[in-house]
């Protein structure tokens, strides 16, 4: 009825589909903090999926022993699109260490830079600091802002 390399290629589909699903599934469940030995900074979206005009809060965590220092006041904190171009940066300083353990929150309310609303998309968020010994940490997570 149906060729035999037609029925082998739908079930490898199906199968690698549903595979590929499970890993993204893992992939994008990273709103758990893990704290580990050294030096480590975390960046903890509420969700991942928000919809247009929704306040987005994020917290960014010493997930490390080691205290963590950002030049700019600002824990190197920026959103950007996936293109790497700066959307948002904090107007106003905040503080400039985070002792192990400790955490600061910020909301960004989906306004650009230049005073616009940030379009529907992907935008990866950013938290960049450094040790003690003047080494570069940084981590970013991805959120979807949908219509």
């Amino acid at each position: 009825m149906f060729a035999k390399s037609l029925v082998i290629f739908v079930i490898v589909g199906m199968v690698s589909g549903f595979l590929f699903g499970i890993y993204l599934l893992e992939v994008k469940n990273t709103l758990e903090v893990v704290y580990t030995e050294g030096v480590s900074i975390s960046v903890l979206p509420e969700k991942h999926d928000y919809k247009k005009g929704d306040p987005i809060r994020i917290t960014v965590i010493n997930s490390g022993t080691v205290p963590l220092y950002f030049p700019n006041n600002s824990f190197g904190f920026k959103i950007t699109g996936l293109s790497g171009m700066i959307i948002y940066s904090p107007p106003l300083p905040t503080v400039s260490s985070l002792d192990p353990k400790e955490e600061t929150e910020f909301v960004w309310n989906q306004t650009k830079n230049d005073g616009g609303q940030a379009l529907e998309g992907l935008y990866k968020i950013h938290a960049i600091g450094l040790d003690n010994n003047k080494k570069k940490i940084e981590k970013s997570v991805t959120v979807n802002i949908w219509k």
